[in-house]
Formats: structure tokens, sequence, C-alpha cells
């Protein structure tokens, strides 16, 4: 990766691996398998019981550590069993279609799956870290009305293959797989992960639980559990079993100190409000052994932004271990809102770290290619509705 960003955007398009089957093959993708899913698919194909531990670990390294796509390139296995896997097996990954990469380093993926839907992923390169954003869904079905991916219809959830495959295409884009034999890398460009892309993650649960899985074994791709974090808008039945069966970090979309204002902005609050949402995020760090939870808010100029916002907020949240991340608004074409003011940003955040709470502002990245929080949207299914329509549900327009 070059050290110096392009002074402005880039788009190119990407064709470097082939991806699609031919008509009609019926070969399994062991790309989303989880561990006990292979070994199932091994037992199928007839690997005898008693080399089924050391096939397993030999296919799950070959495909999920060194990232390696074609069986004949697997050379502790033997000539017969790599023509056994190849007849019944293929290690595809989504399609990348366009990559485009910002002038502040930010890469954006638009990312072609099964059936011809597409999602954004995106890669935001910083001095300490690397976090690929990753997608959950095609669409969502929340329809938050500050956000732009929340105008495009749900149209289905994503698998287990085609979201931790998000995390194997970057990691071919930014050449990061590991070389047998070369020394071990200990500055990962690809650190972190955040579930924060297109969907709600605890809507498509299964899905997600399996891939981060993977994506957190640790003789695979190998990301700490806590280098992975989870956004929900706050579904609130399935965070414990979050905590309990995937244990990375939780942040939650709260943007609101009342319900009145929540209802509009995350409708999701009018089934879990406010008040039932906290009494279930007061557990969730023990259940899953985390440090903190982390309170997205999105600052919106003349609508959740005030002193009083503020100071509501850190009541609210008392006795919960947490940060508080300000984001400042990112507008897209139609958005009934307009970002706060600085000097209002800036003074809720004093108000925040006052009371004991770290509260970092989000610097927007990525902003020129449509890259920031709360931007992303397919490219061909956007499904747009109207500024009018948008403020309707927003209550907005009376």
């Amino acid at each position: 990766m070059s050290d110096s960003a392009p002074a402005t955007p880039i788009t190119q398009d990407v064709h470097t691996i082939p991806r699609k089957l031919p008509e009609g093959d019926g070969r399994a993708n062991l790309i989303g398998m989880t561990r006990d899913r292979m070994r199932e698919a091994l037992v199928e194909a007839g690997v005898p019981e008693k080399q089924l531990k050391m096939r397993l670990n030999q296919l799950w390294q070959w495909v999920y550590h060194w990232g390696v796509r074609d069986f004949d390139a697997m050379t502790n296995l033997s000539k017969d069993f790599r023509a056994t896997l190849a007849e019944r097996f293929v290690i595809e990954l989504p399609e990348v279609v366009s990559k485009q990469i910002s002038a502040d380093g930010t890469r954006k993926y638009l990312v072609r799956i099964a059936g011809g839907h597409e999602v954004e992923t995106v890669y935001i390169p910083e001095s300490d870290r690397g976090t690929l954003c990753i997608s959950s869904q095609v669409g969502c079905t929340l329809t938050c009305s500050f956000c732009h991916t929340g105008t495009q219809k749900l149209v289905r959830n994503l698998t287990a293959g085609e979201v931790v495959g998000q995390i194997m295409l970057a990691r071919d884009d930014l050449g990061e797989w590991p070389v047998p034999g070369a020394p071990k890398r200990e500055d990962r460009l690809l650190s972190n992960i955040v579930l924060m892309g297109m969907g709600e993650p605890l809507y498509n649960f299964e899905a997600v639980r399996d891939a981060m899985k993977i994506a957190m074994d640790g003789e695979g791709i190998a990301l700490s559990r806590r280098r992975i974090t989870l956004s929900t808008s706050g579904v609130v039945p399935e965070i414990a079993r979050a905590a309990e069966e995937i244990g990375c970090l939780l942040a939650v979309s709260f943007h609101a100190t009342t319900d009145e204002v929540r209802d509009k902005l995350v409708p999701i609050n009018k089934r879990w409000n406010i008040e039932t949402l906290l009494n279930e995020l007061r557990e969730y760090p023990r259940l899953s052994n985390s440090e903190r939870i982390t309170f997205e808010y999105v600052m919106l100029k003349g609508v959740n932004d005030t002193d009083a916002d503020a100071r509501r907020l850190v009541k609210l949240i008392s006795g919960i271990p947490a940060k508080i991340n300000l984001i400042p608004f990112n507008e897209w074409p139609g958005s009934p809102y307009e970002r706060s003011d600085w000097d209002r940003i800036e003074s809720f955040a004093d108000i925040v770290h006052k009371a004991g709470y770290a509260s970092p502002i989000r610097t927007p990245r990525g902003e020129d290619i449509m890259a920031a929080c709360g931007q992303l949207k397919s490219a061909t299914e956007r499904a747009r509705k109207s500024r009018r329509e948008i403020e309707a549900e927003a209550g907005l327009n009376g």
C-alpha cells in the first residue's frame, strides 16, 4: 500500500480471480464453512475417520490461513485427495466489481454476491490499525432516517461465506496473506473488523456468528474477538445470545436520549425502547467478558445535539462500562438532516468527557467516495426514496 494517498478519488475495475462457477455446477463452496461443517463435508467426501482431524486441519489452514484457492497448490495433500476435493468443492469469494480509493486512503469495494446482488465493504487505514467495515445484509430492514443504507429496502441476508468472504477479498487486495517460509508479519494491515456496513447483524445472527467464528479461529484468519465489533440498532432478544455465542465487542447505534426522538431516528425503538435496551446492555460486559460497550451517537443539527441531550445521555448509561463515539453526520443525496456545528459537537463531547466517559469525535473518512458512516448503499439496487418520503418517515414534515 502506498505511503501517500492519492489527491483525488480513484475508481478501478478489479478482475483478478475468476469467481463464477459453470452453470449447474453442484460443488459446495468451502468459504463460509465452519470447522464442524467442513468436517461433515469431508466425511461425506469419504475421508477415513483416522485421517479426518489431520485432513480438516490441513484444508482449514490452506483456505483460511494461507488464502489458497487452488487445490493443486495444497502440496501436503495427496494427488488423489486433491482431485477428490476439486470434484466436490470450490473455493469461491464474492466478486469485486469495483474499488474506489478516497483521497484519505479509504478503500470502498463494490461486491457482487449470488443472484447478482451487491453490497459495499470499506477498508479504513489508520496509523495504528486497519479497520474493515463489512456488511451483513443486502439493504436493511430498519429504515433509520439518518442512514443512507436505510433508504434501500432489504433484499436478503448474506450467507456466512459472503460475510467472511469480504474479509478475504480485502486481504487479497491488500496482499496480506502469509507467504510460506517468509517471516511472520506483526503489522497487519487488516487488524480490526467492524460489523457496521449494510444491514443489521443481529437480524442475520447465525451467518454472522459462523463468519466471525471463522475469522477468530487461531489457525485461520486469527483475529482476536477484541478486534471485532458488532454494531446493533438494538435487537434486544439477540444481545445476550451474541455475548455467549460470539463474544466480540458490542457497539450500539443509540443516537437519541428520549424515546420520542429515537422513535424517529431509529424506528426499532418503538419495539424495544431505551429503557428495555439499556437493561439488556447492562449484562453484556459480564456475559461476553468485554471491557465496555461503545455507544454510537450521530450528531444531527437541532435534533439530538443539545447540552441537555448530553447530560441525559450520561445519566442514562450510568453504571454501564462505556465509551461514546460522537459521529458528525455524513450527508447523502436527499438526506433530511444536517451535521451539527463543530462547536456544538465539542460542547457535547466536553459534557460527556467530564462525566467520566471517553468521548472521541470520529473523523469522517471516505466522504468523497460515499464510504463514510451511514453512506453505504448498493450501486445498482438504489430503490431510491424521495426527500419528501424520507422526511415523512422521520416525522419531519408534520
